[in-house]
């Protein structure tokens, strides 16, 4: 019976962990439905769809669009023109791309994330109700990692269960843990479909979901640089960290 201490095991962490999962859940879900009449400009739904990088990654394809900066296969950012930038945002990115005009992609972006202007954004929204606060999204980040870690644990524990025991009763003892497997399998499951650890509320993901994507730029604060041509995609990669020149 070495089995069923594991199995307990498996069975609080998973339990705990669920909890968890549902109980942030319904603590989102109870949010206010936000204001009526919405609508999003492309930098909130960037931010909602994707966060403060989602936000960074927007600016500097348009600034690239722009001929403003030239966003590089090898991963680099280079400043065409310093007096260019049409709005904060535009202004900031060049300002994090630094004084002498050139820097990596992925440095410039976090630069950009942690800016002034794009925490205004962020709590515009959230002041609006269409985006969580950073404390609740945290939150939520953390039950899911730890429903996750709950689901592996039980993988571990069932399969050193299963060596432990005599090979006539390795049948029923799977059978038993398959019980929080599934449970956990199902609140991962849940929980992904409910948009845990997103940064849009309830109410700003349906209006997330209300958005076209034939816009490019549209498409691209949805569902991030993945729609972006194989040669621009390649400068946020930062496959190339060298110097382009």
């Amino acid at each position: 019976m070495v089995w069923v201490p594991l199995l307990l095991v498996s069975l609080v962490v998973t339990g705990v962990a669920c909890t968890r999962v549902c109980r942030d859940a319904v603590l989102v879900d109870a949010r206010g439905p936000g204001e009526g009449g919405e609508e999003l400009t492309v930098v909130e739904a960037a931010y909602l769809a994707g966060g403060p990088l989602r936000v960074a990654d927007l600016a500097l394809v348009s600034l690239h669009q722009a001929r403003l900066v030239l966003l590089a296969h090898t991963g680099w950012a280079t400043v065409v023109d310093g007096n260019g930038g049409r709005d904060e945002l535009e202004r900031a990115v060049l300002r994090a791309i630094g004084p002498g005009g050139q820097s990596p992609v992925r440095a410039v972006r976090p630069l950009v994330a942690g800016t002034s202007c794009v925490r205004a954004l962020a709590d515009g929204l959230v002041a609006r109700g269409l985006a969580l606060p950073e404390a609740e999204r945290r939150t939520s980040v953390a039950g899911g990692r730890g429903l996750l870690g709950a689901f592996l644990l039980t993988l571990v524990l069932a399969a050193a269960a299963v060596l432990l025991v005599p090979e006539g009763v390795r049948v029923p003892v799977a059978a038993w843990f398959a019980m929080p497997l599934l449970a956990g399998g199902l609140c991962l499951l849940v929980a992904r479909a409910g948009g845990a650890g997103c940064w849009a509320s309830p109410a700003g993901r349906r209006l997330l979901a209300g958005l076209s994507s034939t816009d490019p730029m549209t498409a691209l604060a949805r569902r991030g640089t993945v729609v972006l041509e194989p040669a621009l995609r390649a400068a946020f990669r930062g496959h190339d960290s060298r110097h382009p020149s």
